[in-house]
Parts: C-alpha cells; sequence; structure tokens
C-alpha cells in the first residue's frame, strides 16, 4: 500500500486485519519504461531508492555459516529405503526442519551435465537484450515470466535480481511438454533447445523432490508414501535468478526475508559465490555451495501439512559488489484442486490435545497461490494472513512452529 512505507506494495484490495492490509497486493501492468529503467540501474554507482531494505531487513551477516545436515538421498533409497539408510537421513531431516528447515542432498540422481547447462542456460538468457527478454514479461498476478526486480508487483524494497520463472506438470505420459511449449509460444522457436534442457531439469527436480517426501514422511512417522502420493500429480513452478553486482550492498538485498509459500524449494546454487542466508537465533547465517548438492527448505505449504512441526525456512539472498550470481529454484507444489490438510495418521500418532490440535485451516494451492501472488507478500507471518483471508483464525507464527527465539525474531524483521 502507497501508505506502507516499509513494504511498499501497489495497493489494498482486501482488508483482512491491520496486519494484513499492511500487505495486501494490487497487481498493475508494469509500463514499459519501468522494466527499462530498471534494466539501467545495473552498474550505476548508487542504487535507487526503491531498492534501499530497512536496516531491520538488511541487518549484517553473520560469520557463522548455518549449521544443515547434508542428506544423501541416494543412500536413503538403496534396498527399498528400509535400511540404515533411511533411518539417517530421516533422522538429519528431522533435526534440521524441526529448527530451522534447511537441509542439503546429495545422492539425488541431477545428472552434473544438465545441471551446468540449466545454469549455463539462465546466464545466456539474462544476457539477452531487455527487449528480448520482455516477450516472456510476467502478467499482473502471474506467477510464471520475465521480471526485473519485480516492479510489476511492487513499488519499494525492490529486489536487486531479475528472474524467470515457468510452471512444470508430469505429462510425459501424454507426450506433452509444458516447458518447451512455454519457451517456443512467448520467446519464438530458437528458444526450443533451452526450453528442452529446463524439461529435462524439471523432470530431474520432480522425482528427486518426491525422493526427498519420501524421506520426510519417514521423518514424521507417516510411512514413505503419504507425502510422496500427495505431490505426485502435483504442479510445480521453476525460476531462474540473476543477481548482478551492486555498488552498495550493504543497502540492498536480492531477495528480502521471506518464507516459501510453496511446499518444498530445491535450489541449485552456480559455483562458490554465496548469497542465501537464513536466519538462525537473530542471526542470518550463509548457506555455503556445496558442490554437487541441492539445497533443500521447507516451505508454508508444508508447514501446514505436518501441522505446524515442521519449520518454514525464513531466508533472504545478499548481493555483492563485484560479483555476480546465479541460482535454479525448483518449487514443489500439490496439484492446484488437492486440499492441503495434515493425514489423519500425522494427528492420531500426536502426543496430548495440543499437538492433535489443527493449528491451520484447510486450503488448497490455488488459494495459496493466488493469496501471495494477488493479496500478500510473502513473509514469515503468511499462513496466518491467509487463515485470516480465508475467515478462519490461526495462531501467531511463532507458537504454530516451536515458538523458538529465531522465529521470533524473524516476525520482528520483517
Amino acid at each position: 500500500m502507497p501508505g506502507d512505507p516499509h513494504h511498499g506494495s501497489r495497493g489494498s484490495d482486501h482488508q483482512v486485519g491491520m496486519d494484513v492490509a499492511r500487505r495486501v497486493l494490487l497487481p498493475v501492468s508494469p509500463a514499459d519504461d519501468d522494466a527499462t529503467a530498471i534494466g539501467l540501474c545495473w552498474g550505476q554507482p548508487k542504487i535507487p531508492d526503491p531498492f534501499v531494505w530497512p536496516e531491520a531487513d538488511a541487518l549484517a551477516s553473520s560469520e557463522r555459516e548455518l549449521d544443515a545436515p547434508v542428506v544423501d538421498v541416494g543412500a536413503a533409497m538403496r534396498g527399498g529405503g528400509d535400511g540404515d539408510g533411511m533411518r539417517r537421513a530421516a533422522e538429519q531431516v528431522a533435526a534440521a526442519c524441526a529448527t530451522h528447515g534447511l537441509f542439503q542432498v546429495t545422492g539425488h540422481g541431477l545428472d552434473p551435465a544438465l545441471a551446468r547447462a540449466a545454469l549455463d542456460g539462465a546466464a545466456a538468457f539474462f544476457r539477452l537484450p531487455l527487449a528480448t527478454k520482455q516477450r516472456a514479461r510476467r502478467a499482473p498476478g502471474n506467477v510464471t515470466g520475465y521480471a526485473a526486480a519485480h516492479v510489476d508487483r511492487f513499488t519499494a524494497n525492490l529486489p536487486w535480481k531479475e528472474t524467470l520463472s515457468f510452471g512444470h506438470r508430469d505429462h510425459r505420459a501424454a507426450g506433452v511438454s509444458v516447458v518447451v511449449d512455454y519457451f517456443t509460444s512467448v520467446l519464438g522457436s530458437d528458444f526450443k533447445p533451452l526450453g528442452a534442457v529446463y524439461q529435462d531439469y524439471c523432470e530431474a527436480m520432480k522425482q528427486a523432490s518426491l525422493a526427498i517426501m519420501e524421506v520426510i514422511g519417514e521423518s514424521l512417522g507417516v510411512g514413505r508414501s503419504c507425502y510422496r502420493d500427495f505431490f505426485a500429480d502435483g504442479c510445480s513452478i521453476m525460476r531462474c535468478n540473476y543477481y548482478p553486482p551492486c555498488p552498495e550492498p550493504e543497502r540492498a538485498l536480492g531477495t528480502g526475508p521471506h518464507c516459501d509459500p510453496s511446499a518444498l524449494t530445491l535450489l541449485l546454487q552456480d559455483g562458490a559465490v554465496d548469497g542465501l542466508q537464513v536466519l538462525v537465533d537473530g542471526e542470518w547465517r550463509l548457506v555455503r555451495p556445496r558442490p554437487g548438492a541441492l539445497v533443500v527448505n521447507i516451505g508454508d505449504t508444508f508447514t501446514a501439512l505436518s501441522n505446524g512441526r515442521y519449520r518454514s525456512c525464513l531466508h533472504r539472498a545478499v548481493v555483492h559488489r563485484e560479483r555476480e550470481r546465479r541460482s535454479l529454484a525448483f518449487f514443489l507444489c500439490p496439484r492446484d484442486d488437492r486440499v492441503v490438510r495434515p493425514p489423519p495418521r500425522l494427528l492420531a500418532a500426536a502426543r496430548g490435545h495440543e499437538e492433535r490440535r489443527r493449528r491451520y485451516p484447510d486450503f488448497t494451492w490455488a488459494d495459496m497461490a493466488r493469496f501471495t501472488q494477488r493479496h500478500y507478500r510473502a513473509d514469515a507471518r503468511t499462513l496466518d494472513a491467509l487463515a485470516r483471508w480465508l475467515g478462519a483464525a490461526a495462531p501467531t507464527c511463532a507458537a504454530a512452529t516451536s515458538g523458538s527465539q529465531s522465529q521470533d525474531k524473524a516476525q520482528e524483521t520483517v
């Protein structure tokens, strides 16, 4: 809303409580010169005011790295997933997801050559002339397309980045290549090879995601197939991120503090350039890129599916003065019309009335997507805000997870 200089949304459409209304969005069509002006910002000696973040959000990084386990999913799945590898992986995931919600994964099956092709493809796309990239410009209220600093959604606290997002659904049985079709339809037939790279990459990420869901199901005691089956026919969102060098990195952010609305995020970081940070005990701790590993973090949709037992990961991305950074994010989501609620087995196994009590109302992924794309800028309180928007009551995000100091401080800074 114009009256909210902290978050700088474009306008108000729904009055859903003061704490929610402060971050309500009204998408508008960006003018052509908006994106042009943003494109001219890269390489300038000073950053424009809309890119300057409040000191609370741009809090200095800690010198400490995040203590995130490295989970060998390949070892977990060997022998039908019933051996020591699965038990070890489930213990690691349970510990990470009950604290900060992030772990790294090896043995995921992603071909290194495909990973390199996908990262190089993103680099090539973002080097294209702005006019070419604008062919895929994201429409207001839509999650797919090209965006420069999200000027189509916000007027302040702009992220210092460019993104290209597109959807993926598993239609291989029907012989449909959704990603290839997207690239050729919006960018032209010359982009078919790049679309084919991302089609293969998305399919590899979907299979890795389902394997990880088996480990997560085991860690929560609901069985390996519970969450895998829930997401088997789901939809996903793929996002290529580019963070240019920034002349004033201490005043800017590549991505502000937030929890992902999706269920699970699989992130591939390019090379040794760091940028991803997670808030733990009031400190922004670095997630060091690990060769060959995927970074996995829990999102709000899975927090609801676990009835608050597993924490949405509050994270941000910082930028550098002289180094550019790229990453690929794959967001696993349920089918649009699938109802998100904890499995009965999870609630039945809970100890005591308080753990069995439903912490969040039922919603569909379509509800969450509509809310975060059109009405609310995702942060650490998105689930609570969604519950109010749906007309239901929910506890504070801190109470819905573990009530730890890190989550309390997380909400104070966003």
